[in-house]
């Protein structure tokens, strides 16, 4: 399966917080069909129980989900901030982690998400490509970086 779709990566998104962006990327996943109606409040709803912001390393990141029952077709939607935000730690909810990148999950099956999250997690943690895909100025050249990394045999 492809995961990544270039109407689905925002390059230097000007948000002022988790719910906006939570709701901007969940209203570009809904219009392409992706999500149903329901999942942008289920998004942040879920996020206020159990957060998805990550500190790795320098560069805080945030994976935003919700139940497969709000998915119809399976995508990631990814965004590069152009101000760091805070999203809850998924780890410690009293803890603030300034997030500079999202990657927004609608995954349609259990076993794909856990794939999808190993390769997710291997992105996080090189800090080197993280940061060059943070200060990617357009969104056509942070989805060709993108997509270069997903098709890559893990």
């Amino acid at each position: 399966m492809k995961y990544i779709d270039k109407d689905l990566v925002l390059a230097q998104l000007d948000v002022k917080n988790a719910d906006e962006a939570i709701s901007t990327l969940a209203d570009i996943l809904y219009k392409h069909k992706n999500v149903s109606q329901n999942y942008k409040q289920a998004v942040l709803d879920r996020e206020k129980i159990f957060p998805t912001g990550l500190p790795s390393g320098k560069i805080g990141v945030a994976i935003p989900h919700t139940d497969v029952k709000y998915v119809n077709k399976p995508a990631i939607a990814f965004a590069t901030l152009n101000e760091p935000i805070i999203f809850k730690n998924m780890a410690d909810k009293s803890q603030d982690v300034k997030v500079q990148f999202i990657a927004m999950l609608a995954m349609k099956e259990p076993h794909s998400q856990v794939e999808l999250l190993q390769k997710l997690m291997e992105l996080f943690q090189h800090q080197d490509l993280l940061a060059n895909l943070i200060q990617e100025e357009n969104s056509k050249n942070l989805y060709e970086d993108l997509a270069s990394y997903f098709d890559k045999e893990v």
